[in-house]
């Protein structure tokens, strides 16, 4: 596209702009330019590369400069929408370099690039409470589980309701944001159902309605579709491992204030 637009430019550096001298009884001649002398149009042919002359009765002015200031319209618009286009894949590229390579969850502030901190969570069942660490898996047993991240506020705390969050994957997974349910002195991610003949995991998660955009291998730009409602959410990036009875979790938790 860009290089049809360069060629159209230096096309019409080098030759003049073309356009089509309208006559009355629907016919044309393409011409570089005309002159009004009088009863008659003088015109520059470029399909014949000479001066001519035609009777002005013979003209359709008004359609000829109807049509012409059309065209130089849509061309000026082609032209700043290419231009925006690229001005946007410059920013992209810009906002690509400035992510950093190590994986996990970053949110943009202006022109600085914040890290969000993981989560430390807990899963919590009937028979027992196990403190995980970042990238450790759930171990499930048969019954009910719930994820728990303590404390009933995250620290990091972001002011704006559509906020744009980038995700730099170790590995493909899937990823989402997560509303968060403040508890006592906690705040629910997720419940788990277990199965326990099958060992499948039915996870139950507020997840919320989000735009995910590729900007490059493993790193990904998601925001949410609707304005967030001031509280407690999560970016999550999870998988299942339903053979093992297993959930892999990384969590970052955050706090949506105006």
């Amino acid at each position: 596209m860009r290089a049809v637009l360069l060629f159209l430019l230096f096309a019409v550096l080098a030759f003049g702009d073309t356009f089509k001298l309208y006559l009355k009884d629907g016919d044309f001649h393409l011409v570089r330019e005309y002159q009004v002398e009088g009863e008659r149009v003088r015109y520059f042919s470029t399909e014949r590369g000479e001066w001519e002359e035609i009777p002005k009765a013979l003209v359709d002015l008004e359609k000829t400069e109807r049509e012409r200031k059309t065209v130089s319209e849509e061309a000026a618009k082609e032209a700043q929408e290419q231009d925006e286009e690229d001005k946007a894949e410059r920013a992209q590229r810009r906002e690509i370099a400035s992510i950093p390579q190590d994986s996990g969850a970053y949110y943009k502030v202006g022109e600085q690039i914040k890290a969000l901190p993981p989560a430390d969570y807990q899963v919590i069942t009937s028979k027992k409470r196990k403190t995980l660490q970042v990238l450790s898996p759930i171990p499930i047993v048969p019954g009910k589980a719930s994820v728990v991240i303590q404390g009933e506020h995250a620290k990091f705390v972001v002011n704006e309701d559509r906020p744009d969050f980038f995700l730099r994957l170790a590995k493909q997974e899937r990823f989402g944001i997560i509303s968060l349910t403040p508890k006592k002195n906690v705040r629910l991610v997720e419940n788990i159902s277990i199965i326990q003949v099958t060992k499948q995991n039915i996870e139950e998660r507020k997840q919320m309605e989000a735009f995910q955009q590729q900007l490059d291998a493993g790193l990904f730009k998601v925001w949410p579709e609707k304005p967030l409602a001031p509280g407690e959410y999560a970016l999550v990036e999870y998988s299942d491992d339903q053979e093992n009875g297993e959930v892999d979790l990384l969590i970052w938790d955050f706090a949506y204030k105006p």
